[in-house]
């Protein structure tokens, strides 16, 4: 089956549609700002992009912490270091502290003895059903011209 289009107006748009979508950078900054947004909203919600909440702190953990707020740590930093880069061909969004991946997947004290317990896995990365449905919005708009 063959479909030929023999209109100028429609021939325009789906040639803007092909050139912006090679150059997609302009959306994958809007999904990235929103991908971040989404990120600190977890902080607040403690809970995983699936909506699962966050493992609470053990008591020996809030003995030494002083506090029962998980991911905060002392400074805060983890929940305000998250970040996003992007250019045409992708996005990548995550924290540049050193820690951020223990927090994220959990580790074992035996694996790294300098811990003073096990630590569980506390997903604050990824996307959510929510953030799909923006990405997808997002996406389409941007194809469409309206972004």
């Amino acid at each position: 089956m063959s479909i030929t289009i023999d209109d100028d107006q429609v021939l325009q748009a789906l040639s803007a549609m092909q050139q912006r979508s090679i150059r997609l950078q302009p959306a994958f900054k809007a999904i990235g700002e929103a991908m971040v947004a989404s990120t600190h909203e977890r902080f607040q919600e403690k809970e995983a992009p699936d909506g699962t909440p966050w493992t609470p702190l053990s008591e020996t953990t809030v003995e030494r912490k002083g506090h029962d707020r998980i991911l905060e740590g002392e400074s805060g930093q983890l929940a305000r270091q998250i970040h996003y880069e992007t250019n045409d061909d992708e996005l990548l969004w995550g924290s540049s502290m050193i820690y951020a991946a223990m927090q994220h997947y959990g580790g074992e004290q035996s694996e790294f003895p300098h811990l003073w317990g096990d630590i569980p896995g506390r997903e604050f990365l990824g996307v959510s059903s929510d953030d799909r449905d923006e990405v997808l919005d997002t996406l389409s708009l941007y194809l469409e011209g309206g972004l």
